[in-house]
């Protein structure tokens, strides 16, 4: 029988969760797509057959679709990719194929009077600017500092990033000092994060809500335990997954996809 041909669009833990269990599967062959080398290098890790690297807008993700002959799309981007989910769900109704969505349950934040929810960076800015003239513990992943770094000096900007070569660079490039630089990969325990906030005397949190697998929930509560204000941004909401299958428990998507590769007839 030939293989039917899955799209996983990675650069997660959830991709890497995904790929790991279909990789088992010997009637399909998995291409995942990651905008990152550390993103490709871990979907490789997972099980991918292919992996094309890159950042892909709808027509590339249509050509790819087409020339590759791929039968369905998981798309298990992070949920602050909003632009990723809109072009894959685009070019999946270009081309005629299933899109499937996984997007990681929200977390359950604490009702707290230190937690102030924003939906933009913008946003975040403006109220970091009113609470506290300190220091500020941005844990929001690199590509979002640019966002405090044009209005707040660096010295007063601590950021946890990936031990990248990219992610050091664009810190020190954005003009923060390499003391303020904490550079590892992971979830960490509510007790780790608490004494890196306490070693480099945070005033205030901010971070984006990215479920319980990025590790929202013991951010938020070393924070508080710590009396200090947390900003959390909200994953934006995208119009188009209306009708789509979304799916926040992998076992389901897996199920899906058993049910699919049943009616698919060669």
């Amino acid at each position: 029988m030939r293989q039917t041909k899955i799209m996983v669009m990675a650069g997660t833990s959830d991709a890497h969760n995904i790929i790991s269990e279909l990789s088992a599967w010997k009637e399909i062959h998995i291409l995942a797509t990651a905008t990152t080398t550390h993103g490709a290098e871990l979907a490789r890790i997972s099980g991918a057959d292919d992996v094309v690297e890159g950042r892909l807008d709808v027509g590339d993700l249509a050509e790819i679709i087409k020339s590759r002959q791929i039968n369905v799309i998981i798309d298990a981007t992070h949920p602050f990719a909003a632009n990723a989910t809109r072009n894959a769900i685009r070019a999946a109704e270009m081309t005629g194929i299933s899109y499937l969505r996984f997007e990681r349950p929200r977390s359950k934040l604490p009702d707290n009077e230190l937690i102030h929810l924003v939906y933009s960076f913008s946003e975040a800015l403006e109220l970091i600017q009113k609470l506290n003239q300190g220091r500020i513990f941005h844990m929001a992943g690199v590509t979002t500092l640019h966002h405090l770094t044009e209005r707040i000096e660096g010295i007063r900007i601590v950021a946890r990033v990936l031990p990248s070569s990219y992610s050091i660079k664009r810190c020190l490039e954005l003009g923060l000092p390499s003391r303020n630089i904490v550079s590892m990969e992971g979830t960490f325990s509510s007790d780790f994060n608490r004494a890196l906030m306490e070693e480099y005397k945070i005033d205030v949190v901010l971070t984006k809500d990215s479920g319980q697998i990025g590790g929202t929930p013991s951010k938020i509560k070393a924070a508080i335990a710590l009396d200090l204000q947390v900003v959390v941004v909200m994953p934006p909401v995208v119009m188009e997954l209306q009708g789509k299958k979304v799916f926040n428990q992998i076992g389901d998507l897996i199920g899906e996809m058993q049910k699919k590769l049943k009616k698919i007839v060669w």
